[in-house]
């Protein structure tokens, strides 16, 4: 495999360079950035400051939200140029529009080593329809384009994948750090290998389960998607759900070579919004409970699995983490990984908030910024923002 960089770039003086970030992140009630959901900015941070330093005129395009096509203030980036700018220690300008008169002119007047941010590109409909016209507008505004967005590049959308028809694209160090690592996990990874796989469906992760079965030691599984699996093995789960749809799947995995593991006990509640919750076996759930979180024997069960990995790949929270009640099992287990001697690679937006949270994230070996993206590039998918920059 083989990666265009932009470290192959030789001379970005006063080059133009359409960078495609994703600053997708959450919004605290008074409308800001906070510090613990700052993630993907941070991490994109080395790009824009690589491009600073070799003279590059860098112009980002970010979405925030679902706005679907129209223009929302709400979902403006304008907290997000604020909180980037802290991040880079330099004014960030952020244009009012997306493509038009104003964006050009600040485009122009752009100097060498200066960031200009367009408007949410989402308020425009044909970004979510990788709409050719669009792509090819915002091409005019740069001389390269560098994709440095991961986490949206699963999107064939008008500024991740179309774009690339028009300008010279390559990865910035996010995206290259991303895919280094997610590969050599999946088709050269330290072993023994574990991978730990949670979340809420089944339906989104069989693909990867059965990917990480050729090469994996160990699969373990948390979370709503687990009950499908203990539902086919004839386990008892109250009234907890399940996906009927994909037993005949599950049903293909070699559930009986100890290779698969399942949780062997959970906290369990007769409702999500539960100010407590009761830990007991699965054979003695109760016909009106929901498993909502996994136990304290399954939580010693996978660290002595994990004792004795040389990776860990995780993928998804391993309960119902909205409710802090049903966190303890995701947070068991962030404490166990930060403490392993194995090399630990951790995906999914839920479990690294939580990481960050608990100012854990430097005792990992590597965090990915996808969600989707990660989970359709480990189930062997063709991201269409990688098309024209890996080969």
């Amino acid at each position: 495999m083989t990666i265009k960089s932009i470290k192959q770039l030789k001379n970005l003086k006063g080059k133009r360079v359409l960078v495609r970030a994703d600053f997708n992140v959450p919004l605290t009630k008074d409308g800001k950035v906070g510090q613990s959901e700052d993630f993907r900015i941070v991490r994109t941070a080395p790009t824009i400051n690589y491009l600073i330093k070799k003279g590059a005129r860098v112009i980002i395009m970010a979405h925030l939200g679902r706005p679907e096509g129209k223009t929302n203030p709400k979902l403006s980036l304008k907290p997000v140029a604020k909180r980037l700018a802290q991040v880079i220690n330099r004014p960030v300008k952020l244009s009012p529009e997306i493509v038009g008169a104003k964006t050009t002119e600040l485009v122009k007047n752009l100097k060498n080593g200066e960031v200009l941010l367009l408007e949410n590109v989402r308020f425009d409909a044909r970004e979510e329809t990788a709409d050719k016209k669009f792509a090819q507008q915002l091409s005019i505004l740069g001389d390269l384009f560098v994709n440095d967005g991961f986490a949206v590049s699963h999107r064939d959308q008008a500024s991740v994948s179309t774009i690339q028809q028009f300008l010279p694209s390559y990865a910035g160090f996010l995206l290259e750090d991303e895919i280094n690592h997610l590969n050599r996990a999946l088709r050269l990874p330290k072993k023994p290998l574990v991978v730990i796989i949670g979340g809420a469906k089944m339906e989104t992760k069989i693909k990867v389960i059965k990917n990480f079965t050729k090469v994996a030691k160990r699969v373990l599984l948390g979370g709503a998607l687990a009950n499908t699996v203990l539902k086919v093995m004839g386990v008892t789960i109250g009234k907890s759900a399940f996906e009927p749809e994909m037993f005949a799947e599950v049903k293909k995995l070699k559930l009986t070579d100890n290779q698969i593991v399942v949780p062997v006990d959970g906290v369990m509640a007769t409702k999500t919004d539960a100010k407590s919750g009761r830990m007991d076996a699965f054979a003695d759930i109760k016909s009106d409970e929901l498993i909502l979180d996994i136990g304290p024997d399954t939580i010693k069960l996978y660290a002595s699995i994990i004792k004795s990995a040389k990776m860990v790949m995780w993928n998804g929270p391993m309960g119902l983490i909205e409710n802090p009640v049903f966190a303890k099992g995701t947070k068991s287990l962030i404490k166990i990984l930060a403490a392993a001697k194995a090399e630990t690679i951790i995906g999914g937006g839920e479990t690294v908030q939580m990481i960050r949270k608990m100012k854990l994230e430097d005792k990992f070996t590597f965090i990915s910024t996808g969600g989707g993206a990660m989970l359709e590039f480990l189930e062997g998918k063709k991201l269409p923002g990688l098309k024209n920059i890996i080969k």
